[in-house]
């Protein structure tokens, strides 16, 4: 836990036996609400340094492009398309930035397999499918991503 969201803790506990002598309720009421403010304050924190890259095929078919929609820079990304046998390395990518990425030719269908790594080293990887005739829409993906959603 981080030493912000102790020292939080501690003084939403000294704040709500404070209140218990004025009224219980309110006490449970206040600490009910500190719980709450803790709770997003870890979530934030878990959310800090997520980049999140996803791939899709340019209008025409002819490159591809890498879209960090993620909390933190991306670095050190590698591109597989398979079964095209084409890989490319980017150095980085910032936060809600564009690449796009020329291929030789047109492609149909294909797979590209994303590794990536944040500015702290945790490595991430995501198999996008990429179609020409349109693209699969995850309906489940969260706003941000948390908790490690679907991210291993």
């Amino acid at each position: 836990m981080d030493g912000r969201i102790r020292i939080f803790f501690v003084a939403a506990v000294i704040l709500s036996l404070l209140l218990a002598f004025v009224n219980i309720y309110l006490a449970g009421i206040a600490f009910i609400v500190f719980l709450v403010l803790i709770m997003t304050l870890a979530i934030m924190q878990d959310a800090r340094l997520r980049p999140d890259i996803w791939a899709s095929l340019a209008e025409d078919a002819k490159g591809i492009i890498l879209l960090n929609t993620g909390t933190a820079p991306a670095v050190r990304i590698h591109v597989a398309l398979v079964p095209l046998d084409i890989e490319f390395d980017l150095p980085g990518l910032a936060v809600d930035a564009k690449s796009e990425h020329p291929l030789p030719g047109m492609v149909s269908d294909a797979k590209a397999v994303l590794t990536w790594e944040n500015s702290v080293g945790e490595r991430y990887s995501r198999t996008v499918r990429l179609s020409a005739l349109g693209t699969e829409e995850d309906f489940l993906k969260p706003m941000f991503p948390m908790f490690g959603w679907k991210s291993q």
